[in-house]
């Protein structure tokens, strides 16, 4: 059965971010570039089996943002050293070690050498766009595989299809891939959840409060309810990254509310976890926003989702009954 390779160069990247090649981030316009290439996969049923993808910062968050519009997990996503700046040798020894069953491989990566490789695989020689850009950022190239991933060799792929990102519409299909409704951003970033992380003392409860990452409000962790993570999982995910807690995330939401935001509306569901673990703040990645602990009262009185208060007093009510 033939197999299809797809190659995807890595978003535009942050030149002006003072940090070294390998840790260069995406622009926005990057990641949107990632998310529209995932949403034409989707809408093709071209979702990959395997998607490999160099660690480097800028290709790996390319891989992300594109596989998450399709459903899939980041923890699926394979990180391979050899993309990183590779010849196309390197790429064909990547290529090779894929597994044998495996049909459909996206490869998430640089060039020259994805350009290259793209060269290198081709039955014909490929077209030349009329800038004379055969694969700018976050542009995919579909190639078909005739046999094994073992014994490809030059110029053994059909390419069928070579894709740039900036060609496809700006919005993104909501609710679904095929949605009549044009939204800011893909549809998964509008259901978010959030968690109240808590602790019983002699002082009562207490709620851990952290600064929003632009330092201007209080707020507790909330995020994008990431696919393949079930909302109280993402709940416990964004008490980690954002506040450096971890616990155990009660089973049932003890509330929810909705904000505008990127042109529609996000709901939020937000849950309640009891904190066993503190990172210390050497260890806290996001040390420069703060935390502080308060009591439950206090934290409804700061926080700014007005939505928020009753949540927290509700919690205290419970626990303090429980």
């Amino acid at each position: 059965m033939p197999r299809e390779l797809l190659l995807l160069r890595h978003g535009k990247s942050d030149w002006k971010t003072d940090t070294d090649d390998f840790h260069r981030p995406l622009k926005d316009r990057g990641k949107r570039g990632a998310q529209r290439i995932g949403v034409w996969l989707l809408q093709q049923k071209l979702i990959p089996d395997l998607v490999i993808a160099s660690p480097a910062e800028r290709a790996l968050v390319t891989a992300e943002k594109c596989c998450k519009v399709m459903g899939i997990p980041a923890s699926r996503i394979k990180q391979d050293n050899r993309i990183y700046l590779a010849e196309p040798g390197r790429l064909m020894e990547v290529l090779a070690d894929c597994p044998a069953e495996t049909q459909r491989v996206m490869l998430v990566g640089h060039n020259p050498g994805l350009e290259m490789l793209l060269k290198y695989l081709a039955d014909k020689p490929p077209s030349i766009p009329p800038d004379g850009k055969l694969l700018p950022t976050a542009t995919l190239a579909q190639l078909l595989i005739p046999d094994t991933w073992e014994s490809l060799d030059q110029g053994q792929a059909r390419l069928t299809q070579l894709l740039r990102a900036s060609s496809l519409p700006k919005k993104f299909p909501f609710p679904a891939p095929n949605g009549e409704e044009g939204r800011d951003r893909p549809a998964y970033y509008y259901t978010q959840s959030s968690v109240i992380p808590y602790r019983v003392n002699e002082n009562g409860v207490e709620i851990l409060i952290v600064r929003s990452s632009q330092d201007k409000h209080w707020v507790i962790p909330k995020g994008i309810a990431d696919p393949g993570l079930s909302l109280q999982e993402s709940a416990g995910k964004e008490a980690w990254e954002e506040a450096g807690v971890e616990g155990r995330v009660l089973e049932e939401p003890i509330g929810g509310y909705s904000y505008p935001k990127w042109g529609a509306t996000c709901t939020v569901t937000v849950y309640a976890m009891e904190v066993s673990r503190q990172l210390s703040e050497v260890e806290w990645k996001e040390d420069h926003r703060g935390r502080e602990w308060v009591s439950a009262r206090k934290a409804a009185s700061m926080l700014r989702q007005a939505e928020l208060g009753p949540l927290v007093l509700a919690l205290e009510e419970r626990l303090s009954r429980d």
